[in-house]
C-alpha cells in the first residue's frame, strides 16, 4: 500500500511551472517594458494618483472603485445593492450606505508605483495596521469582516473588475457607434468586451508599514528605523515576483517554493544582495531543527496541511535552498541591479522545485537557463 506520508509531501514538492514559446515570449516583453508600453489599468490609476492629490486618495479612489462606497460589515456581501454595485457596476446602489469605507488615519494612505521585476503595478500603502485590514477585506474579502491574519503584511490584488473602465469603454464605445442610450447594443457589445479581461480588470499591491514577517529590526541587525524602510521595499518586490509568475505562468501560489524565491527578490532589492540568514530568520528555519513560532513558512503547509514530519523534510530544504540561493546570488553579484537580468533570473529560478531550488547544482542549473 502507498505512505500516504510520503504521498501527500510528493504532491507539495511537484511543480506547477513549466516553459513554452509564450512563457518566452511573454518574459521578453515584461523585460522591454519601453516596448511594451505600461499595462492599461496603471494609466487608469496614474489618473486616480493625479485626482489623489487634490482631494486624497481614499475620496479619489472611492469615486472610481465602488467596494471604498461600502463599509466592512457581517452580511453586506449578500445585499442586492451590494451586488448591483460590484457585480454591475451600478455605482448609485451604494448611496445608501455613505460615507461608504472608514479609514483610522485615511491621510496617511498614499498610492504610489513601482517598477519591479513584473513592470509597473500600483501600491496601495496603509497608514495602519487596522486600516491595512479594512482595504484587504474591502478588495479580497468582498467586505466582509473576516480576519487577515497577523502575519500578512501585503495583499497582491489581482482580477478586480474595475466599473470605471467599464464605463469609460461604453462611452468611447456609444459615441463611436452612435448608440447612446441603446442597452440591447450595449449588452451585445458587453459580451464580446467581457472577454478581454485586461481591458477591465486590475492587479495592485496593499502594504503595510510594520516590520517584515513581524521580525524586529534588531533580530536582523538592524536599526528600527531602516528595517522599517527595508521592510516596505521586502513586502512590495515580494509582491511584484507573484505578478510575475501570474503574468508568465497565469498562476499565483502560496507555497514555500514561491515565497522563498519572493523573499529573495525582496530581499535582493532592499539591501542589493541576498542575506541569506536574514531570509532564515524571516522564514523561521534559523535554529532547525527546531522551528521558530510564529516564522512564516508555517503558512505554507499546503492544503490538506502536512504533517510535522512533512513539514520538518520541507524546512530543511527551504534553508537549504536559501544558501544554495545565497551561492547563485554571488555569482551574478555585480548584475543583481540590473531589472531585465532580475527578471530572467526569477524566471529561471521559478522553473525549480523546492528541491531543485535545495540541490547544490542549482547554479549550474540557473547558468544553462540563463
Amino acid at each position: 500500500m502507498p505512505d500516504a506520508g510520503t504521498d501527500a509531501l510528493a504532491a507539495y514538492l511537484a511543480h506547477p511551472y513549466a516553459t513554452d514559446d509564450g512563457v518566452v515570449a511573454r518574459l521578453a516583453q515584461v523585460c522591454d517594458p519601453a516596448q511594451a508600453g505600461e499595462e492599461p489599468h496603471v494609466a487608469v490609476w496614474r489618473e486616480y494618483a493625479a485626482r489623489a492629490r487634490s482631494v486624497g486618495v481614499l475620496p479619489a479612489l472611492a469615486e472610481s472603485l465602488v467596494q471604498l462606497r461600502f463599509p466592512i460589515r457581517a452580511g453586506i456581501s449578500q445585499e442586492d445593492a451590494y451586488a448591483a454595485a460590484t457585480r454591475r457596476g451600478r455605482f448609485e446602489a451604494a448611496d445608501a450606505f455613505t460615507p461608504g469605507l472608514v479609514l483610522e488615519r485615511p491621510d496617511l494612505l498614499t498610492l504610489t508605483f513601482t517598477d519591479g521585476v513584473a513592470g509597473t503595478l500600483p501600491l496601495l500603502i496603509a497608514g495602519t495596521r487596522g486600516d491595512f485590514e479594512t482595504l484587504v477585506r474591502a478588495f479580497t474579502e468582498r467586505n466582509e469582516p473576516r480576519d487577515v491574519p497577523a502575519s500578512m503584511g501585503a495583499c497582491f490584488v489581482k482580477g478586480l473588475n474595475n466599473w470605471d473602465r467599464v464605463a469609460r469603454y461604453r462611452r468611447a464605445w456609444e459615441s463611436a457607434n452612435g448608440t447612446h442610450g441603446d442597452d440591447d447594443a450595449w449588452r451585445e457589445e458587453m459580451s464580446r468586451f467581457a472577454a478581454q479581461k485586461s481591458r477591465y480588470q486590475d492587479r495592485f499591491v496593499i502594504l503595510s508599514r510594520g516590520p517584515y514577517s513581524g521580525v524586529a529590526g534588531h533580530d536582523v541587525g538592524q536599526s528600527e528605523s531602516e528595517w522599517l524602510e527595508r521592510s516596505l521595499v521586502i513586502r512590495a518586490e515580494h509582491e511584484l515576483t507573484h505578478d510575475l509568475t501570474w503574468r508568465l505562468f497565469a498562476i499565483v501560489r502560496s507555497h514555500a517554493t514561491d515565497e522563498i524565491v519572493a523573499d529573495y527578490v525582496g530581499l535582493v532589492r532592499a539591501f542589493g544582495y541576498y542575506p541569506d540568514a536574514i531570509a532564515r530568520r524571516l522564514l523561521g528555519i534559523d535554529d532547525l531543527p527546531r522551528f521558530r513560532p510564529g516564522g512564516r513558512l508555517e503558512n505554507y503547509k499546503g492544503t490538506p496541511a502536512l504533517d510535522d514530519r512533512q513539514f520538518a523534510r520541507v524546512c530543511a530544504l527551504a534553508a537549504d535552498a536559501t544558501r544554495q540561493l545565497a551561492a547563485v546570488s554571488a555569482r551574478y553579484a555585480d548584475r543583481l541591479v540590473e531589472t531585465p537580468f532580475l527578471t530572467r533570473l526569477v524566471y529561471a529560478l521559478s522553473l525549480s522545485s523546492l528541491t531543485e531550488l535545495a540541490d547544490s547544482s542549482l547554479a549550474a542549473q540557473i547558468d544553462a537557463r540563463l
